[in-house]
């Protein structure tokens, strides 16, 4: 059956469109009784407001688009979940979209919520952007638009973690282990994300006095296949690593199997941390050492920055989140105090 409009309801009674607009929005200046009788067809017939055409009337759709790079990925789901809590406070609505780490479909993302007119749009960059002109266009057409977990060097509010500073404390927490062959594993130098983790990792190094082996650093696409052949590779050198700092949830994972199975023994023979979810450290025997990022507070943050350009304010904000090291048993730091 077709859905009632207000035009429907107008042609029936024969009054103005105007008149069940009123009377249905609440507005004073109807009749009670004609008030009721518009109240009642709408009702019979599952009458319910389009959004749409109220976004042409007032120029507001009440939606917020989020572009994320892999929709199966947990952390972005719990991000995406706290954005959306935010949003719902305020009567906001989310479409969520994929970019599949991959900055052609990341384009085709965000033409697409602007074509639907949000009001703003969250984005955490695919591994592959380098090109920024997609977003200072949403800039320039006055979208407020924020970026999330992946910032970059270019005039456009963000909300990340300190990720530069989260390297250095857990390749300090693998020197004080004992770890002097420490391989990073992180993802695409073209992302700020990875150059900063890398730039903590390589700090913590010179503070400790402990030289620099450009065959211990691997910086390529963040992927399950790629952590696990760049393990297979460290693990080959004559001289291998005896930890692994791996900046990425898909790194993490991908070089503990990858050590597992070489045979070798964690962190006894390879230490590991990973940047990760709480889960995931949960489910690996023996539980990994992880870095620990507040999604929850990402979220939140990201969502009032959103609402801070909705109401006007156009100033560029950069909000760093602190990650805490959660150190579990794949280091052996915690070995040795048991």
């Amino acid at each position: 059956m077709k859905r009632i409009s207000q035009r429907d309801i107008a042609r029936i009674l024969g009054v103005n469109v105007s008149t069940v607009s009123r009377a249905l929005r609440g507005i004073e200046g109807v009749g009670e009784d004609l008030r009721q009788k518009i109240m009642s067809l709408a009702e019979d017939h599952g009458y319910r407001p389009n959004p749409f055409a109220a976004s042409l009337r007032y120029d507001t759709t009440r939606t917020i688009g989020i572009v994320v790079p892999d929709l199966s990925f947990n952390m972005y789901a719990h991000i995406f979940k706290r954005i959306e809590e935010e949003a719902k406070k305020i009567g906001y609505m989310c479409i969520i979209t994929d970019s599949n780490d991959n900055y052609e479909d990341e384009v085709e993302c965000v033409e697409h919520l602007i074509n639907m007119h949000v009001d703003g749009i969250a984005i955490c960059l695919s591994q592959e952007t380098t090109d920024y002109s997609h977003l200072m266009r949403v800039k320039e057409q006055h979208i407020p638009i924020v970026l999330f977990d992946r910032p970059a060097d270019i005039d456009i509010s963000s909300v990340a973690i300190n990720d530069a500073d989260s390297a250095r404390e857990a390749t300090h927490h693998l020197i004080d282990g004992g770890a002097r062959r420490i391989a990073f594993l992180g993802g695409s130098n073209r992302m700020k994300q990875a150059s900063e983790r890398k730039h903590g990792y390589l700090e913590a190094l010179r503070e400790r006095g402990i030289p620099i082996r450009k065959e211990l650093v691997k910086c390529h696409h963040s992927s399950f296949n790629s952590g696990l052949s760049d393990t297979i590779e460290l693990l080959s050198l004559p001289n291998p690593p005896d930890a692994i700092l791996a900046s990425h949830g898909l790194l993490a994972v991908s070089a503990f199997q990858a050590i597992i199975s070489q045979g070798l023994r964690i962190p006894e023979d390879v230490a590991i941390i990973g940047y990760m979810s709480d889960w995931i450290s949960d489910v690996s025997t023996p539980r990994m050492t992880f870095v620990k990022q507040n999604l929850k507070e990402i979220g939140i943050k990201t969502f009032k920055l959103l609402q801070d350009q909705m109401n006007g304010d156009d100033r560029v904000k950069r909000m760093v989140v602190k990650a805490r090291l959660e150190i579990r048993k794949s280091t052996k730091l915690i070995m040795q105090n048991e």
